[in-house]
């Protein structure tokens, strides 16, 4: 018998298994079970930068470090940021009006790092392995909640635990075999993610341009190509994708208004719709949702993956203390703390994110010009900086102790 099973082995389902093996001294030795029937194949050192990649806060960094996974990051492919360039259609990108967020401003190294997801998802997995953690290379097929006990159904057997978190997307099967609702809200925008080379270099910095029709962002890689996050409104997506890679680089060029000079395609584009995602209730008896099984929000602010991260430490943390104290890690009291402090903070973070979207790339009307004006209010404020560098920084607000 496991103490927790999760489904779900990206890198928030492995970095749940890696904090909860590794836990601490009143809680060690944990049984932990972690399904991922599809591990990703390790990086070769010369092998492209993979198409799907993150952007990790300061707090993530600390959660990886916690879980043993980020002194595997830490090679020639991991790209830390040192600014970032926003700025709206209205403005050249090299107008006084483009918001810029220095590191140097608030005495830190970096704003943060991008990493592909691949490498993350590795990293975390070798590491929840290597602390003890058991990989059992199937899907879920079934779950079976009874009242000291959760039984979950593989092609090779059932698990039993006392707790089951699901970690397995968007698409969570267990949130739907066990009866937990989701609301979804399609944006009617699609995201396009290639690598490209650009013209100029890329200076350490993350550049994203505000447009009427959607948002584009240039994610500086370790080789000197950047990642390209260009969520478009389907219209326009589609043609975009549907176009010859030559084409695709002039589209791409005008909707960057060559802030970084030329481009060309290094990858071929890919892909997916963008929806909003929020469960109803992150937990049931003897069942947590984590990560895009609970909540699903815009890119354009970089959070996903770090809100995941955010939740799988607290899990871990009140997990941990549960069993520390001779209680049941899988009993509603213990999970309905984890679901009061992590719904509060998602939907907060969610919320400002649309409002992001719906004025800055989509806005029309007085508020709208007033919240694109803003961008270079808040360049002008020193403070305001700070500000929002520390929320960029995942620095703010009520955070586990793995993130602090």
């Amino acid at each position: 018998m496991f103490d927790v099973v999760i489904v779900g082995g990206g890198p928030v389902g492995a970095c749940a298994g890696a904090l909860l093996v590794r836990g601490n001294a009143a809680a060690a030795g944990l049984a932990v079970a972690l399904l991922e029937p599809r591990a990703p194949q390790l990086l070769a050192a010369a092998a492209p930068a993979d198409v799907r990649v993150v952007a990790l806060s300061r707090a993530s960094e600390r959660v990886l470090t916690r879980a043993g996974a980020w002194a595997q990051l830490c090679g020639p492919r991991l790209s830390p940021y040192e600014r970032m360039r926003i700025w709206h259609e209205s403005v050249s990108p090299l107008s006084e009006s483009v918001l810029v967020f220095d590191a140097a401003d608030v005495g830190e190294p970096n704003l943060g790092y991008i990493v592909e997801n691949r490498l993350l998802q590795g990293a975390l997995l070798e590491a929840f392995a290597q602390s003890g953690g058991h990989i059992e290379p199937e899907p879920l097929t079934s779950v079976e909640i009874a009242e000291q006990c959760v039984r979950i159904g593989t092609a090779r057997g059932k698990l039993t635990a006392r707790l089951v978190v699901g970690a397995d997307g968007a698409h969570s099967a267990l949130r739907d075999a066990v009866g937990l609702t989701a609301e979804t809200r399609a944006y009617g925008q699609t995201a396009i993610v290639a690598t490209v080379a650009t013209e100029r270099p890329h200076e350490a910095t993350a550049w994203q341009r505000f447009m009427s029709d959607g948002t584009l962002a240039f994610l500086p890689l370790a080789d000197g190509t950047s990642s390209i996050v260009w969520s478009a409104d389907d219209e326009l997506a589609a043609r975009l994708v549907a176009a010859q890679a030559v084409d695709f680089a002039h589209s791409l060029d005008r909707a960057s208004d060559l802030a970084l000079g030329s481009t060309r395609l290094v990858s071929e584009p890919s892909s997916f719709p963008l929806v909003r995602l929020a469960a109803q209730r992150y937990v049931a008896q003897r069942v947590a949702l984590i990560g895009d099984a609970a909540h699903v929000v815009h890119p354009l602010a970089g959070q996903g993956v770090n809100l995941g991260l955010l939740d799988a430490a607290t899990l871990a943390q009140l997990v941990a203390a549960a069993v520390a104290a001779r209680e049941d890690p899988g009993s509603l009291g213990v999970l309905r703390a984890y679901e009061r402090w992590r719904k509060s903070e998602v939907a907060a973070m969610a919320t400002a994110i649309d409002l992001f979207d719906r004025l800055l790339a989509h806005g029309h009307g007085p508020l709208a010009r007033l919240a694109q004006r803003g961008l270079s209010w808040v360049n002008r404020s020193q403070e305001l900086r700070r500000f929002f560098i520390y929320r960029a920084l995942g620095m703010s607000g009520e955070l586990p102790a793995a993130a602090r």
